[in-house]
């Protein structure tokens, strides 16, 4: 990329669009081993339905704290490195060694039962891809001029969803296609598990380290000079209090768009820790506390390939994106997206044929890719930008908290309300993501360049 002396951002060719944003297809990559695996591994360590949902909340609580955090130290970071990198760097080593020790929880069993060795190293992987996740959110921002930042996001969820497919489908993969054992013996995960989470591990290293090579982020004069603001900010001793006054005074947009990511992720964090027990149960006929048997196993990996279908077609979708919005406006993309999505779950309950659950995930594909971008093209204008960051920290709160919610009383309400049937989860998901489609439509959306959608 060629810096030259002007008062706007130049802009990026395809390719440098696509290796600024590498390094998501290796989080996702671990990130879709995390959602299509976890509550199959902490259930063959002895978690029962109801205490999913608990052990899931490690996720959105230390992604609640850590990315406002993340987000006010990489505004105000500046160093050989970069801005943003640092805490990519950071975030994929830690992350990579906790998909490397969660499959293996069960060697500590003889210290610490494995079912909490498992659930911490979720935390900790959570807790890193965080780390590792929200400065890229920024970094497309910071970059990338006003009338490319919705072809950006669009881009990353493709990549997204290229190391979410390639992720949720690896376990699958290596044991229908190479042989490798799917069966676990002693308490151990099955090896195809286990390996599908080494790939994880390497594949994200090697991906941020693509992006990290590969861009040279803006220095803090060429933004002030790019954003004609010279407001930003090169002090590193700004005070960790600014992160609860930049809260009170965040954009109107972004307070729109609360009860729309509200809604949106108490959905998915219900789909993510519900849909193994509630396909096994509903879908394969197994009992509720039948977790160990060849075909549970079964269940779980087809999860994993319908997981990878709806992150393919989120994938595919994410391209369509920039169109749909420009004909129709990207609030009204993402509500008939989010409709979609919706549709897709109700769905399931009407399924008996597991394959047949392929065409459920199309509706969950629309939906996710749609979730992934249009919320952020819609927020990156509103911003200021010596605040993306924190901003960027900030809006994630609204997508941890609903999860943390969920993960509070959604396995209770499954064991107590619904006698354990998992599949009323997903029903519950899908109604969620009806009052987003619909909350969506009251946002305010502005851009600042005329050649990018007017407000609606």
């Amino acid at each position: 990329m060629k810096l030259e002396t002007q008062n706007t951002k130049p802009k990026f060719n395809f390719f440098q669009i696509l290796s600024l944003s590498m390094g998501f297809l290796g989080i996702q990559f671990g990130y879709a081993l995390q959602n299509a695996n976890a509550s199959r591994i902490l259930q063959s360590f002895g978690a029962n339905i109801e205490q999913l949902s608990w052990f899931w909340l490690a996720a959105p609580i230390t992604g609640m704290i850590i990315q406002p955090i993340i987000g006010h130290y990489s505004d105000h970071t500046w160093t050989k490195l970069g801005r943003r990198r640092p805490f990519f760097l950071a975030g994929a080593i830690l992350a990579s060694i906790a998909l490397i020790i969660m499959p293996n929880a069960g060697v500590f069993a003889g210290v610490i039962p494995a079912m909490f060795i498992g659930a911490g190293f979720l935390m900790i992987m959570d807790a890193s891809f965080n780390v590792a996740m929200e400065p890229f959110r920024a970094l497309v921002a910071d970059m990338l001029p006003a009338d490319q930042s919705t072809l950006g996001f669009t881009i990353q969820t493709f990549l997204i969803g290229v190391g979410a497919v390639i992720g949720s489908w690896l376990p699958y993969v290596l044991a229908e296609w190479f042989g490798i054992s799917k069966i676990g013996l002693n308490g151990k995960n099955p090896d195809n598990l286990v390996y599908s989470f080494y790939i994880g591990a390497a594949v994200m290293i090697l991906t941020i380290l693509w992006t990290i090579f590969t861009t040279k982020e803006y220095s803090p004069e060429e933004l002030s000079r790019f954003n004609e603001d010279k407001e930003v900010d090169k002090d590193t001793k700004s005070k960790f209090s600014d992160i609860f006054r930049d809260f009170v005074a965040m954009p109107k947009t972004m307070k729109q768009l609360a009860p729309v990511q509200f809604f949106s992720w108490i959905a998915l964090f219900g789909m993510w820790v519900f849909t193994t027990p509630a396909i096994a149960q509903h879908v394969y006929g197994l009992a509720v506390n039948d977790v160990n048997s060849p075909l549970y196993q079964d269940a779980g990996n087809w999860v994993g390939i319908i997981f990878g279908v709806y992150n393919g077609v989120a994938m595919i979708y994410a391209l369509l994106l920039p169109a749909i919005a420009h004909k129709v406006g990207r609030k009204l993309t993402h509500s008939l997206s989010l409709l979609a999505g919706a549709i897709g779950l109700l769905s399931i309950y009407f399924i008996s044929n597991p394959t047949n659950l392929i065409f459920s995930m199309i509706g969950v594909g629309m939906a996710w890719g749609s979730i992934l971008s249009m919320p952020y093209a819609i927020l990156a204008p509103s911003l200021p930008v010596r605040k993306i960051g924190i901003y960027m920290g900030i809006f994630n709160i609204f997508i941890t908290v609903p999860q943390i919610i969920n993960g509070i009383f959604g396995g209770m309400i499954v064991k107590r309300i619904f006698d354990s049937q998992a599949i009323y989860a997903l029903i519950m998901s899908g109604c969620f993501l009806i009052i987003a489609a619909i909350s969506v439509l009251w946002v305010e959306d502005k851009v600042h360049d005329e050649n990018t959608i007017l407000e609606q």
